[in-house]
Formats: structure tokens, C-alpha cells, sequence
């Protein structure tokens, strides 16, 4: 079992707030990447983080959406549909919506719309 699966998604979240705030873009359009991913509204996502939920139990109660097979593309030189454990595979799709959004691809296609 990886580390990552028992890290508090509450530990790693200021971190993507300061990557996609560092490269223009806000949290606002963070939550919107973490919400089209895993269903969480603001309310959600904020009892995740208060609760220090971890990445294991945070994605166990996600709704992922449907269309997360189009995410495609290396994080830390892994591709992540190639990804064979699910959770991981859930966690580097997290990681490459918000390195889209730090990098400043629009909105639109961060989302796959």
C-alpha cells in the first residue's frame, strides 16, 4: 500500500492551492476540477478536509465521473491510464487535472467538455 492512500487529502490540498494560485488561476477553479472529478460540492469538500479525510476514504466515497477514462497523459513520467491500482489511478487523475489548471489550459478542457 502506497503512502499516499493513508495521507490526509487536507495535507496535500494547500499544495494544489499554491501551485494552480502561483501559475494565475484560483481556487475557485481548483474546487470546480476536484468537484467535476469526484462529485464533492464546496460543503463536501470542505467536511473532507476538516474531517482530514484520507486519499483511501476520500475517493472510496467519491462519484468519479464518467468521463475520467479521457484523462490521459504523464504524471511524474507515469502515464496515467496506464495505472494499475484504482485508488492510484484515481490520485494521479487528480494530479493531472491540477497540473492542466497550474499550466493554463482552459477551463473547458481541463473538464473534458
Amino acid at each position: 500500500m502506497s503512502r499516499i492512500f493513508t495521507t490526509s487529502v487536507a495535507s496535500v490540498y494547500p499544495h494544489y492551492v499554491t501551485k494552480v494560485e502561483k501559475n494565475g488561476r484560483t481556487e475557485a477553479e481548483l474546487r470546480e476540477v476536484i468537484e467535476w472529478l469526484t462529485g464533492f460540492d464546496a460543503a463536501a469538500l470542505d467536511k473532507h478536509l476538516a474531517d482530514e479525510t484520507t486519499f483511501e476514504e476520500f475517493f472510496a466515497e467519491a462519484s468519479v465521473n464518467p468521463n475520467v477514462s479521457q484523462i490521459t497523459g504523464s504524471v511524474c513520467g507515469v502515464k496515467v491510464q496506464e495505472v494499475e491500482d484504482p485508488l492510484m489511478q484515481k490520485i494521479r487523475y487528480l494530479d493531472k487535472l491540477v497540473d492542466e489548471l497550474a499550466k493554463g489550459r482552459p477551463m473547458q478542457k481541463v473538464l473534458r467538455a
